[in-house]
């Protein structure tokens, strides 16, 4: 269990802390639903009814679309755009997406590498050699339109409640109040993997993979070292 702990224990680090927030998450949103309802004279919800609820799955689904937007941005941007200097970035000279004997595909693959890693083509090497960004482009495209469905459901109950007009889900994706939520998550990403890029490029941390070394000079790719 310690050496399991010790191989994983970034990942597992991040998926405890996640729990906890999404916990934390479930609680506060619940306070705060429950406190806005009593204002209205409405009925309150326990935690396990607000846990189905639309206000917290339409929350959570905002959140989670856009951090696998930036990710799937994010990997295909760094495919053909480099950045002199960042650790961010593969060398100028790598830009696109390299010779097989660099990727250590087909008849480059070690004897080791993924069987699918082995194949000389075709559709399953392709599907294979761009999982990642297949994988973080269909989860953000599922989460954003589970955002939609519960938003569109919040949409239409604060409509009635107010004694307005309700609308299709096709004309809530086009409303202004969907891009608000939607682009209000998006700005602060793109925001936070811009800095990180040009960051790197001069500020510097000890020991963690996501910085040059210390000494690196500001002008060197982190690939070129």
């Amino acid at each position: 269990m310690r050496r399991f702990a010790r191989e994983n224990g970034l990942g597992l680090f991040f998926l405890v802390i996640f729990l906890l927030s999404l916990v934390g998450q479930s609680f506060a949103g619940q306070r705060a639903f429950n406190a806005d309802q009593r204002a209205h004279g409405d009925t309150t919800l326990t935690w396990a009814h607000y846990l189905v609820s639309t206000s917290f799955g339409g929350a959570v689904m905002e959140n989670w679309q856009s951090e696998f937007l930036q990710f799937s941005l994010f990997i295909f941007a760094t495919v053909w755009l480099t950045q002199k200097g960042s650790n961010e970035s593969k060398v100028l000279e790598d830009a696109g997406l390299e010779s097989d004997r660099k990727q250590r595909i087909g008849a480059s693959a070690a004897d080791d590498a993924p069987r699918l890693a082995k194949l000389s083509g075709g559709l399953r090497r392709w599907l294979y050699e761009n999982s990642l960004l297949i994988a973080m482009t269909t989860i953000f495209f599922a989460t954003w339109f589970a955002q939609s469905l519960n938003h569109w459901k919040v949409f239409n109950e604060e409509q009635r409640s107010h004694g307005g007009g309700t609308v299709s889900w096709g004309h809530y994706i086009v409303n202004a109040d969907f891009w608000e939520r939607s682009l209000q998550n998006w700005q602060s990403e793109f925001l936070a993997v811009a800095t990180m890029v040009i960051f790197t490029i001069y500020l510097r941390q000890r020991g963690s993979p996501e910085s040059k070394p210390v000494g690196a000079p500001h002008d060197e790719t982190a690939s070129s070292g």
